[in-house]
């Protein structure tokens, strides 16, 4: 089994929390037999945390999870503080590959997207 877990920076305010959690179901409903398990968590903020968030994809037996950064430029979240906090999950489970995915700003597309979103 497969898990995806989206990770965005988190907010006090929680309607964005939410949202983030709306577009977690989203991809769920897209994902098609991609992933099994499409789930969120935050840096800070709100809840989950990435390592409840990692903790309780394996709990639901993934196989691998794929922490996906939802983050649109590689400051120090992107660079530092989410890579810190998979490879301590990814040292307490080493038998399941956690793999860190691009972060949102650097997919392929991102330039058409934006221009399609702002016309």
């Amino acid at each position: 089994m497969k898990s995806l877990l989206l990770v965005a920076h988190g907010s006090r305010r929680e309607a964005s929390n939410e949202e983030v959690r709306q577009l977690t179901a989203q991809l769920g409903a897209h994902a098609g037999n991609r992933y099994q398990s499409v789930s969120c968590a935050f840096l800070e903020l709100a809840e989950p945390s990435i390592p409840d968030g990692i903790e309780a994809c394996i709990q639901e037996g993934a196989e691998e999870v794929i922490v996906l950064p939802y983050f649109l430029s590689a400051g120090r979240h992107v660079q530092e503080d989410i890579p810190r906090e998979v490879a301590a999950k990814q040292q307490e489970y080493p038998e399941i590959p956690i793999r860190l995915a691009p972060y949102l700003g650097s997919a392929e597309g991102i330039a058409e997207l934006l221009l399609g979103v702002a016309e």
